[in-house]
C-alpha cells in the first residue's frame, strides 16, 4: 500500500467538509438579499419536487430584495406555499407577474442566533475533518501490520496532520467571513 492511498480519501473528505460549509453558510441570511437563501426550498412541479431556481427566474434588483418570476402562471401559488412553508421566515408578496422577498434588517438577537448556527455549521464540518483524520491514522497504523515501515507511516501521519491544520483553518476562515458577514450592520 502506498502513503497516498491513505492521504487522497483524507483530503478528499476534508475538502468535502469545506465544500459543504460554504454550502451551507451562504444559505444563512445575514441581512442582504442572496438568492442562495432559496437553493434548498422544494416546489411541487409535475408531480416532482424541484428548486425554485428550476422553475422560475431569480434576481436581486436590490440589497433587501429577491424578484421571483415564474416561467408558468400556475407556478406562483407553489413557490409562496414552499416559501411560507419553509425555515426563511419571510413572507413573499405577489403582484400577478413577480413574487418579491422583502429582506428584513436583522435585530441584534437573530444575528447572535445566527452567528451562533453557523458556528455549529463550522463545528460540524471540523468533526468531520478530524474523522476524516482519525480514518487516515488508523488505516496508516494497519498498513505498518502488512509490511509498511514505521518512518514511513510515520512521516505519513505528521501530513495528515498538516492537512488536518490546513482544511481547520479553511473552516475557521469561512466561519470569520460569515460571521464579520453577520455581524455588519
Amino acid at each position: 500500500m502506498e502513503v497516498k492511498d491513505y492521504l487522497n480519501p483524507a483530503e478528499e473528505k476534508m475538502e468535502m467538509a469545506v465544500i459543504y460549509l460554504e454550502e451551507t453558510l451562504q444559505r444563512i441570511r445575514a441581512g442582504k438579499a442572496n438568492p442562495k437563501l432559496l437553493d434548498a426550498i422544494r416546489v411541487e412541479y409535475y408531480g416532482s419536487t424541484a428548486p425554485i431556481g428550476n422553475v422560475a427566474n431569480i434576481s436581486v434588483p436590490d440589497a433587501r430584495t429577491i424578484a421571483i418570476t415564474p416561467w408558468e402562471k400556475s407556478m406562483f401559488k407553489e413557490i409562496e406555499k414552499a416559501i411560507i412553508n419553509s425555515d426563511l421566515g419571510i413572507t413573499p408578496e405577489n403582484n400577478g407577474e413577480v413574487i418579491r422577498l422583502s429582506i428584513p434588517p436583522l435585530t441584534e438577537d437573530r444575528r447572535k442566533q445566527l452567528v451562533k448556527q453557523s458556528k455549529a455549521e463550522a463545528e460540524t464540518a471540523k468533526v468531520s475533518v478530524r474523522n476524516a483524520r482519525r480514518d487516515a491514522i488508523e488505516g496508516l497504523k494497519k498498513a505498518i501490520k502488512q509490511g509498511m515501515s514505521e518512518d514511513v507511516e510515520k512521516d505519513a501521519e505528521v501530513q495528515v496532520q498538516k492537512l488536518h491544520d490546513k482544511y481547520l483553518k479553511k473552516i475557521d476562515d469561512l466561519f470569520a467571513a460569515k460571521e464579520k458577514e453577520i455581524l455588519t450592520v
